[in-house]
């Protein structure tokens, strides 16, 4: 006789998203140099329908909250794993700008560690599909940003 299994966490969250009714959810990763092309990134997606989170804070702008090089570090530690999370909540990951640094390296491997599919605003940036050897493009990130899927 053979019993059920139990359902794993991701499982039973991507139940109770189905049960809600919930739109997907995408997460916005990428380095903070990127943050209006995130907020653009942002409201492209919630005008497809799709519940957006991303990063909250840009460390590399002052701020009282971050001036004590100590602090910071150890706030720079929480919002990391805060970001995993984010990565763990959603759908699916979408990688804005055209830099792809150690930490959005990072977190691409995360997410496809996960299963989560990963789409990029500049889609030869893509570590996994572009030569170790190929100069990462750059754009300003004052340029508009390509349309997003739908």
């Amino acid at each position: 006789m053979s019993y059920p299994q139990p359902l794993t966490p991701e499982e039973q969250l991507a139940e109770a998203k189905k049960r809600l009714s919930l739109p997907r959810i995408v997460v916005i990763c990428g380095s903070t140099r990127f943050m209006a092309d995130m907020t653009e990134a942002d409201v492209r997606e919630t005008k497809a329908g799709k519940i957006v989170v991303k990063p909250g804070c840009d460390m590399k702008s002052p701020h009282e909250l971050w001036s004590d090089p100590v602090e910071a570090e150890a706030l720079k530690v929480r919002l990391d794993e805060l970001h995993r999370a984010k990565i763990r909540l959603a759908d699916e990951v979408l990688v804005v700008g055209d830099y792809i640094g150690e930490s959005t390296r990072a977190e691409i491997a995360y997410s496809r560690s996960l299963g989560k599919p990963v789409r990029f605003t500049h889609p030869e940036t893509d570590p996994d599909t572009r030569p170790a050897h190929s100069p990462t493009l750059h754009r300003h990130p004052a340029e508009p940003l390509p349309p997003s899927p739908s």
